[in-house]
């Protein structure tokens, strides 16, 4: 009831706050006139006594002012006022609004687009039902997510902790519709998958475990909403229609829902297909080699009541079994169980984007130190306003009550614009297609909590530059201001917002440092010592599998490809790989000679390897350093061979010299002969360092992948075309993807190119910073020392010596903080090596650089207060004394 009442003569100040005034008026003007009757009385006439009284009464506003705030309805009216008045001034000041504006937008807007790819990537649940419960299992002590079917099966059915273990993996096939074969990813789940996730078909129905009774039992396939809508436009009858995948019968039987998009936030299918029908798809043995790793991800709902430790306890103690079971297959069976979100290892992805965030709170920061340099010269410069306001009678608090309004006026504005700016952003990335080839989403659109966080750093930040010029204010004399004109003088020690300054400015020089090392390294990755030639070179891509050939089939095509691709106008070499260095390779462990216990433990290496035709290395610009290149008479009936690169010689024999004529063994026992040795190259990626690497005869190492790589000076645009006109000729069915050999490599450069563009902007951020943050500080020792430069200039300093007087310090500052930032950046050069391949911060070239985009950042935030202190007019400044 006490409550209720409070409340009620609160809402009644608010609705009757016109009476409330006049009665406070009413109330002072009895005071000021019972005064003067007394001072009336003691002979003083009205007038004289009238004006004594209001002067010993004091501030009439001051006193009304206090009033309200003792009947505590004043706050929400003066909050309307500050803003009102915080409007005006800040319209009026146009050039600081805009900068301050512009300055928060960079740094709250740098902060929404990562925190968005943040939560998109890492935090965002999948679409599905119980997400919270869901969990994907992680192996070994790598990490890798990588299962064979059998021991997928073993911890499926071993196990007790989950609702149903599923599984998955990608494949690309070719996929005909009715019109001609393309290439399209997909995904092989298990049978549970889509009952195990609990969503519901569009159209039609889902498989489901009952489906499946052995191999290539259930040729059924679920069609990805938006690959029905585009390529079906949304024709309903489709459930029943029969699509060939690889050249094998599949019967469409639903519709997944619009918004399932696959279990791995990036990475979009064009339909769902059986993994029991694994082998009538690629021909190969996946679901029987317990040696191979047919699953990609596993991953289950945890059951009610059931902690990840104890489902943890159950899957080790089922990879316990499977180690001892089968032990040449199954060396590390201990489990992890992680949230779903990259699909698989996503420890370099979130410690980058984790290190793009601190970058953007860096840059805010800096941001707010700018803006309290900015709000403290500002204050500086209206000193005759708050002294004015503080000689009538203003309380200070009420002062700095509105300069906090002011600043969080400017950091809502900021934040709104930032926001705009990011959303765009963020919409034009979700669209994004970086590697055509591959179906990647970027689903980076913001949510609620980003907006939430924009609001929240904005807010945040204007408390925390509004405070800049707290001390400045309380320390005020307004008398002494309306009598020099000052707010102060300028001093030499160090202040905190110098300080402050000269950190903001060494995080810029580490951005800048940063940028530049991260473009020189790109330009060094694309003229770099590969291990071949990607001038003057094409890749024409097919998969001999998606066509339908098997078995002996497989090679005959292959040799008709080269021979047909050879007649060629202009075609020098052509080659054939399974795979080529820098997009996809396998890997294969590798035993010396000497060992009889094939297990993984006693591999003597884990090289990189490739199948490859006799022209290959001719093609692929890849230096042969000794012995001899494959044949056509290394195939199944002559001796296994291989050739070598240098690393691989070193690691396995001791040395390269002696490595031509060496054996070594293959898991599957069989004795490999090195007839050759290549130079080091790279394979998986530009910042490796040297691996081992196999190539051996693709006639003892068939494969459906077939990729050519064909070199030529002649124009690679119409090369490529005639490359798929005479493939097309010898089979319509064959999915050719043609591609410079540069263009190729866009999925190994994604990385790097992304840290280069990001690090870029954050570069160009840290340098507006910069150019704000120094001319703030110079713009505020201007405003201090105004007069004293009136004074010089009058005794007869030159302005030279003026203007090294008014800015000097501030290039000190500059001077101090680039040198550090760019310290800094040296130390970091580890870190961005490890991101750009060949970055280097000590490369004098990006030295020289940083050096002098520094300076032209100093000379460009001093060129205004420059001015200002040279047109100083000495007769004009001391005339307002």
């Amino acid at each position: 009831m006490k409550l209720l009442a409070y409340l009620r003569s609160v809402a009644d100040r608010f609705v009757n706050r016109s009476r409330i005034e006049n009665d406070t008026d009413e109330e002072l003007r009895s005071h000021v006139q019972h005064r003067a009757d007394d001072l009336e009385r003691s002979g003083l006439d009205r007038a004289e006594a009238e004006r004594r009284a209001r002067i010993e009464f004091g501030g009439h506003l001051r006193f009304k002012e206090q009033s309200h705030n003792a009947l505590g309805g004043n706050f929400v009216e003066t909050l309307i006022q500050d803003v009102r008045y915080g409007l005006r001034v800040l319209r009026k000041a146009r050039g600081f609004t805009f900068v301050a504006v512009v300055t928060l937008a960079l740094g709250i807007g740098a902060n929404a687009i990562v925190f968005s790819v943040m939560n998109a990537f890492l935090w965002r649940p999948l679409n599905v039902p119980r997400s919270e419960s869901l969990y994907t299992l992680e192996v070994g002590k790598d990490r890798n997510t990588n299962l064979s079917y059998p021991d997928y099966l073993d911890l499926r059915n071993r196990n007790s902790s989950f609702d149903g273990l599923m599984a998955f993996s990608f494949a690309e096939v070719g996929l005909d519709t009715g019109s001609s074969a393309s290439r399209n990813w997909i995904y092989e789940t298990s049978g549970n998958y889509f009952d195990g996730l609990g969503i519901q078909p569009y159209l039609g129905q889902f498989f489901h475990s009952s489906d499946e009774h052995g191999a290539n039992s259930a040729p059924y396939a679920v069609l990805a909403y938006s690959y029905w809508h585009n390529h079906f436009q949304d024709d309903r009858g489709v459930v029943g229609h029969v699509i060939l995948v690889n050249r094998q019968p599949f019967t469409v039987i639903g519709v997944a829902p619009p918004d399932f998009h696959g279990t791995i936030t990036f990475f979009n299918p064009v339909l769902f297909l059986p993994i029991v029908n694994l082998q009538q798809v690629d021909g190969g043995n996946g679901l029987i080699d317990r040696s191979g790793r047919a699953v990609s991800i596993a991953m289950g709902h945890l059951k009610s009541g059931v902690t990840q430790t104890q489902a943890l306890a159950d899957l080790n103690e089922i990879g316990s079994y499977l180690e001892k079971t089968y032990p040449k297959d199954d060396s590390d069976m201990s489990f992890v169980l992680v949230r779903p979100a990259l699909g698989g290892n996503d420890v370099v992805v979130r410690a980058f984007l984790t290190g793009l965030m601190l970058l953007a709170a860096l840059i805010l920061l800096a941001a707010c130190a700018n803006l309290g340099s900015l709000f403290a010269a500002r204050a500086a410069d209206r000193g005759r306003e708050i002294a004015l306001r503080l000689a009538l009678g203003a309380g200070r608090l009420r002062i700095l009550r509105q300069l906090f309004t002011e600043a969080i006026l400017i950091s809502l504005l900021g934040g709104a614009l930032g926001l705009w700016g990011s959303v765009v952003l963020l919409g034009e990335l979700s669209a994004w297609q970086p590697v055509p080839r591959f179906p990647v989403y970027v689903p980076v659109n913001p949510d609620a909590r980003v907006y939430a966080v924009a609001l929240l750093l904005a807010i945040v930040a204007g408390l925390l530059f509004g405070a800049a010029p707290v001390r400045q204010i309380l320390r005020i004399n307004p008398y002494e201001v309306i009598k020099s004109g000052s707010t102060g003088k300028a001093g030499k020690r160090i202040t905190v917002r110098e300080m402050l300054l000269v950190a903001q400015i060494a995080i810029c020089a580490v951005l800048v440092t940063a940028s530049l090392v991260a473009v020189r390294g790109m330009m060094h990755s694309l003229h770099g010592n590969f291990g071949f030639e990607p001038n003057n070179s094409l890749l024409a891509d097919t998969d001999l599998t998606m066509a339908g050939y098997g078995g002996d089939k497989v090679p005959e095509m292959q040799k008709r490809i080269i021979e047909a691709v050879q007649t060629i106008p202009g075609v020098e070499h052509v080659g054939l790989a399974d795979q080529v260095p820098l997009t996809f390779p396998n890997n294969s462990f590798v035993f010396t000679d000497t060992i009889t216990d094939l297990k993984p433990a006693n591999a003597a290496a884990n090289a990189i390897k490739f199948s490859i035709s006799p022209d290959y290395f001719q093609a692929d610009g890849t230096r042969l350093l000794s012995g001899r290149s494959f044949t056509w008479h290394d195939d199944n009936d002559g001796p296994r061979v291989a050739v070598v690169n240098q690393e691989f010689a070193r690691k396995i024999f001791g040395s390269v010299t002696n490595a031509i004529g060496q054996y070594y063994k293959m898991p599957d026992g069989a004795r490999i002969q090195v007839v050759g040795i290549v130079e080091d190259g790279k394979y998986e990626s530009l910042t490796e360092n040297s691996k081992p690497a196999m190539f051996l005869p693709f006639l003892q190492s068939p494969t459906g992948q077939t990729l050519l790589v064909v070199r030529s000076n002649r124009d690679l645009q119409e090369l490529g075309t005639s490359i798929r006109n005479t493939l097309r000729e010898l089979d319509t069915a064959l999915p050719v993807t043609i591609q410079t050999r540069y263009t190729a490599m866009d999925v190994i450069l994604l990385g790097p190119r992304m840290a280069t563009i990001s690090l870029g902007v954050m570069g160009v951020m840290g340098a507006l910073l910069a150019v704000t943050g120094i001319f703030g500080m110079a713009a505020y020792s201007v405003s201090k020392r105004l007069k004293e430069f009136g004074i010089r200039l009058a005794l007869g300093a030159q302005r030279k010596d003026l203007l090294s007087a008014a800015l000097g310090r501030a290039f000190k500052l500059l001077a101090v903080g680039s040198v550090t930032g760019l310290g800094l950046g040296i130390l970091a050069s580890q870190v961005l090596a490890s991101i750009v391949y060949q970055a280097t911060p000590r490369d004098p070239i990006v030295l020289a650089g940083v050096v002098a985009a520094m300076l032209l950042l100093g000379l460009i935030a001093t060129l205004i207060p420059a001015r200002r202190a040279l047109k100083v007019d000495p007769l004009l400044l001391l005339r307002e004394e």
